[in-house]
């Protein structure tokens, strides 16, 4: 006989909820650059404190057994009766269900709904025609913010129309796109669309073909985890490494049942012991069977200073590798968006946004991981906001250290005050990009004379 299982608001706390669903800034480079000489004291790729020295040398298959998927795992995902995060899907490993979580501000619990197409219930104007549709992970989403208190709740009040958020956490940019395409391609098609680019740890999720070999021991150590298990196989990116072209990967794992092959670490081990990220993984790690002149070659490639003397040498290369890797296979993805909006004769608005680590170090003056990013936004005449130079510039306002200043915003996410500063960050350019413009912002939409 199964045992009964407890609801999900009282096996997870807000503290270890907080963790969860936040994962980016654990596999960030702690002082964040992608050059290699600047890679210093940093979070391993699946969520452990390196330090100053790698961790406990590992091979490939050792790695890999440590993150094989438990029978239990896969039982409670694929059991509909579970109070479950989320459910299957064959394209994107999974998308979201309807739950009340005890993850808000203040101890509270959020209630977040969703729709049987998919998208997060729209509270304000809903009734109305929606030209807006936006992607991303869960600072699109808006975890730990109940249905009324997300960016685009906030922005669709004060604009006078509604707007749409496909948001997941843990989807990676890519991702996002493919369910842009998809999303696109129905009857709640929008003439205008934001892809929202959270971090560095977008990029990083893009060329992920497994998003649980990042996060599975770490994510494990979690009471709870079994009601937010996610990081399933799904389609994901990578980079033609002479040409610089995207390469676009589908999901090898589009039943629920061949989940339960990932349970196998004989299976496990051979499907994935090539894989691109394992191995940048391992060798972050210290691992004994590293491709060294693989690494080399990725690292000339990508004009990275690579330096394989000793273990620790190579793997703040490997991390240097992949971090790069990840931000040039993301600026493809963006090209990409930016060319199915075209053909859809779209419009396209990418927002960057930023974890609250990412917020302190701007504020003490430490350089952006993405600079790339933003250069390549400005050269190619991209529509974007930066929700970091929002923040900088807002920090000018106070007088409190960076980490006081963050506690405004963020509760791991943003919080209702943090949702609220981000739709009103960008709202000037929203209103611009709009034709016609909303309603609150469209001359002559008044229904009596001013009133001065």
């Amino acid at each position: 006989m199964k045992k009964s299982v407890p609801p999900l608001s009282s096996t997870i706390s807000r503290r270890n909820l907080l963790k969860l669903s936040s994962l980016g800034p654990l596999v960030l480079a702690a002082n964040g650059t992608a050059s290699l000489g600047a890679v210093g004291p940093r979070f391993s790729g699946r969520g452990q404190s390196s330090g100053s020295a790698p961790a406990k040398a590992t091979s490939i298959r050792e790695f890999l057994r440590g993150i094989t998927y438990r029978r239990e795992e896969v039982d409670t995902f694929l059991d509909p009766k579970q109070p479950n995060w989320t459910k299957f899907d064959p394209d994107l490993g999974y998308t979201l269900r309807t739950n009340v979580l005890k993850d808000g501000m203040d101890e509270s619990r959020t209630l977040t709904s969703y729709q049987t197409t998919g998208e997060r219930t729209m509270i304000n104007y809903a009734d109305r025609l929606c030209r807006i549709n936006t992607y991303g992970n869960s600072f699109t989403q808006c975890q730990q913010a109940s249905d009324g208190e997300t960016w685009q709740e906030y922005l669709a009040a004060h604009l006078g129309e509604p707007i749409r958020n496909y948001g997941v956490g843990g989807y990676g940019t890519y991702q996002a796109y493919r369910r842009m395409l998809r999303e696109e391609a129905t009857p709640r098609g929008a003439d205008y669309l934001i892809l929202n680019i959270w971090d560095i740890d977008d990029y990083l999720r893009s060329v992920d073909s497994w998003f649980w070999l990042r996060i599975a021991p770490w994510f494990r150590s979690h009471p709870g985890h079994l009601y937010m298990f996610l990081g399933h196989p799904r389609v994901y990116a990578r980079l033609n490494m002479a040409t610089g072209e995207l390469v676009e990967k589908e999901n090898l794992f589009r039943t629920p049942e061949s989940l339960y092959q990932l349970c196998d670490p004989e299976y496990v081990y051979e499907h994935f012991r090539n894989d691109l990220v394992v191995k940048l993984l391992v060798a972050q790690e210290g691992g004994s069977d590293v491709a060294r002149e693989e690494l080399a070659g990725m690292a000339r490639a990508l004009s990275i200073k690579g330096d394989l003397s000793s273990p620790k040498a190579t793997a703040a290369t490997a991390r240097a590798v992949h971090i790069e890797y990840a931000l040039r296979a993301g600026l493809r993805v963006i090209e990409k968006a930016q060319d199915f909006a075209r053909a859809q004769q779209k419009k396209l608005l990418i927002l960057l946004s930023c974890g609250k680590g990412a917020v302190i170090r701007a504020c003490e003056g430490r350089p952006r991981v993405d600079q790339s990013v933003v250069d390549f936004l400005k050269q190619k005449n991209f529509v974007f906001v930066d929700g970091l130079s929002k923040h900088l510039e807002d920090f000018k306002s106070f007088k409190v250290s960076p980490r006081e200043y963050v506690k405004r915003y963020y509760i791991g996410h943003y919080n209702p005050r943090g949702n609220h500063f981000f739709g009103f960050a960008i709202k000037d350019a929203v209103v611009n990009w709009l034709e016609p413009k909303p309603v609150a912002y469209r001359e002559g939409s008044e229904t009596i004379p001013p009133v001065v």
